[in-house]
């Protein structure tokens, strides 16, 4: 079966036994992300116990990732947080302000500058990543029009500061690697074009030498799991997602 914990574990596996290094975002902002390398990202949109998961398959392996939390209680669990900073790995917030207020700038940049010094409490947080809040109008990048994130100490947000011609960009939205018809923001402008659909395609790619050297990889770890009954729960739910946001897309 695709999207368990096991084959998240090969997929790595794979990438690391045919030459890859792999760093936080935090780390590529800093300018240390060098030769062939993976950018890994998380966004823990929900189930924040299954990053717990995902971040000790990494840790076990020597990984490093980024984990982009949420404000909502399921993504927002201060013992998960600092157990996943305590394993070695980043932490960032992953924001939905402007959504949040519903396009008050003024409003959804307070709350911005109060919870990034929420998440500050577990990590230095020194990267954000936007929430694609994808049942909302607004678009939560759009509050960098009238502010700049790097007055509040930030050195990177993925969608502003990767270049994405030279990074080749994954991502598991919509349940598998080639969802860009079911994602409302989760998507970037890219050069390469090669698609994978399954984890299996993409361990293969990684040992017949057929990825980019340079890649970041987004994951979203609530579709991770081992257990069969959160697997099928996560399989119908996200089925379900899809069909709302093919349909979102379409508009």
């Amino acid at each position: 079966m695709d999207f368990t914990l096991k084959i998240y574990g090969k997929l790595l596996e794979a990438l690391k036994e045919n030459g890859y290094s792999f760093f936080t975002f935090e780390e590529y902002c800093e300018g240390k992300a060098t030769g062939k390398f993976v950018i890994l990202r998380h966004d823990v949109d929900l189930r924040a116990g299954h990053s717990v998961a995902t971040a000790k398959v990494e840790a076990a392996l020597g990984i490093k990732a980024s984990y982009y939390f949420r404000v909502v209680p399921q993504s927002d669990q201060p013992d998960k947080i600092r157990t996943i900073a305590s394993l070695g790995h980043e932490v960032g917030y992953h924001y939905e302000d402007l959504s949040l207020f519903k396009g008050n700038t003024s409003l959804a940049i307070d709350h911005f500058v109060a919870k990034l010094a929420h998440f500050r409490r577990f990590y230095p947080i020194k990267t954000i990543c936007m929430h694609g809040s994808p049942t909302s109008k607004y678009d939560n990048r759009n509050i960098w029009k009238l502010y700049n994130y790097r007055d509040f100490g930030v050195i990177g947000e993925p969608y502003f500061d990767v270049n994405f011609d030279a990074i080749f960009y994954l991502t598991d939205t919509g349940r598998c690697w080639d969802g860009e018809r079911f994602s409302v923001r989760d998507k970037v402008n890219s050069a390469f074009k090669q698609t994978y659909h399954t984890t299996k395609e993409l361990i293969e790619a990684a040992q017949f030498g057929n990825l980019p050297d340079k890649i970041m990889i987004t994951t979203h770890p609530q579709r991770w799991t081992n257990n069969i009954a959160e697997w099928i729960l996560e399989f119908v739910l996200q089925n379900a997602k899809n069909t709302i946001k093919r349909f979102i897309v379409k508009k």
